[in-house]
């Protein structure tokens, strides 16, 4: 029995698999703890597995294998990770961001290594990239991308059948690139005006609550309406991000990009061809035939990716 732990800035999810296909047990979901001590978000991940294994019968003190799929970025202290999330941690951006701590980073291998003795922790972009190419939308794609649109930006990469990874691991943060002149939208990584300042689930609702939009889905469902302040507003979003998916198309030469997270999940029907539009006739000799298709795991592609780690 193996734990699947999938850490995200809005929720934590943990379940166990026993090895037998996709089968998740015991799948348990809290909103992400970003109050107290900096190692309150690891003693959370190690209280659900516990509970999750209770709930499944098996001895907490049995399962030594997990995969974590993260948020991130990672931060290497003494040799191992911790989450310099910016949606987690309020000490990088500072108090103007509005998290509820002065985290700059939170502890996540070393609790949870004195916990299972084998551990694979993994942005949550990458793992998504592996699960997807495994089971999901990119099998068989040796030059592709997974993105998430969610409360933060997240993607993973793979170029010549080889996933990138980077230094620390955080290769695939193209949310906080640069697409836009905007100066006034605040990333929690302490940017203004990056890719996630501008169109993440959390930066919408910061950006457009005094127009009347004080979520997500109130602007994604008065867009899908015809509504035509609405509308303008997602299709700036759409150009801001479709853009960014340019940019990876071009950079990296990729034959497809695979979709996934709450944001894009719930709207992907309107979404998805005003970001096409954003490929389609640039640069045909790189965009031609590049594809964006919805994640094949659909909204379970975060239970996968933990549990693609570990499979």
């Amino acid at each position: 029995m193996k734990a699947c732990i999938d850490i995200g800035g809005t929720k934590v999810a943990v379940s166990l698999s026993s090895g037998a296909g996709l089968e998740l047990l015991a799948r348990r979901s809290e909103p992400t703890v970003i109050t107290g001590s900096n190692d309150a978000l690891a003693l959370q991940v190690l209280r659900m597995v516990d509970a999750a294994c209770i709930e499944a019968g098996v001895a907490p003190g049995a399962v030594r294998c997990a995969g974590v799929s993260s948020c991130g970025p990672f931060a290497l202290r003494d040799g191992l990770l911790e989450l310099a999330a910016p949606n987690i941690c309020g000490g990088i951006a500072g108090p103007a961001r509005g998290l509820p701590n002065d985290w700059k980073t939170a502890l996540l291998e070393a609790p949870l290594r004195g916990r299972f003795s084998e551990l694979r922790i993994e942005n949550d972009g990458i793992a998504a990239l592996e699960a997807e190419r495994r089971w999901g939308a990119l099998q068989g794609f040796e030059h592709c991308a997974y993105v998430t649109w969610s409360t933060g930006i997240g993607v993973g990469l793979c170029v010549d059948g080889r996933v990138l990874r980077g230094k620390h691991g955080n290769a695939g943060h193209a949310g906080h690139m640069f697409v836009s002149d905007n100066n006034d939208a605040l990333c929690g990584c302490g940017n203004i005006g990056d890719l996630e300042a501008l169109v993440a689930g959390n930066a919408i609702a910061r950006r457009f609550s005094a127009q009347g939009y004080p979520d997500t889905a109130t602007l994604l469902i008065a867009a899908c309406a015809h509504e035509k302040g609405a509308v303008a507003i997602v299709d700036e979003l759409c150009r801001i991000m479709g853009r960014a998916l340019y940019n990876l198309v071009v950079t990296l030469d990729l034959q497809c990009i695979s979709l996934g997270g709450g944001v894009f999940w719930r709207h992907r029907d309107y979404l998805l061809p005003r970001l096409q539009a954003q490929l389609d006739g640039r640069l045909a000799a790189l965009t031609q035939g590049v594809t964006l298709v919805p994640a094949g795991l659909a909204d379970k592609v975060g239970d996968y990716a933990a549990l693609a780690l570990v499979a």
